[in-house]
């Protein structure tokens, strides 16, 4: 029996929970700039699929790659890494 093809994961932080069954989670990356060579930190914002609304504003959370839900969501939620209580 042959596995799925490889999803992408990414780690970030919940900053909206206001939707059903989804959140929005601001995933952020450091890019060197090409001519002072100095890190500059960029940031994403992915809408994810959350089955059971378990994540809340704040949480650190691990998010995988899927088939397209809705016109802007690609993402789920695979596991809460870090609860903020």
């Amino acid at each position: 029996m042959s596995e799925r093809g490889h999803r992408k994961t990414q780690v970030g932080v919940v900053v909206s929970d206001k939707m059903e069954k989804t959140v929005v989670v601001r995933v952020d990356r450091l890019v060197k700039h090409k001519v002072y060579s100095k890190y500059i930190k960029r940031s994403v914002k992915y809408k994810v699929h959350d089955e059971q609304s378990s994540s809340k504003i704040g949480d650190r959370v691990q998010i995988i790659e899927c088939r397209p839900m809705s016109k802007d969501k690609r993402w789920s939620l695979k596991s809460i890494i870090e609860s903020i209580s």
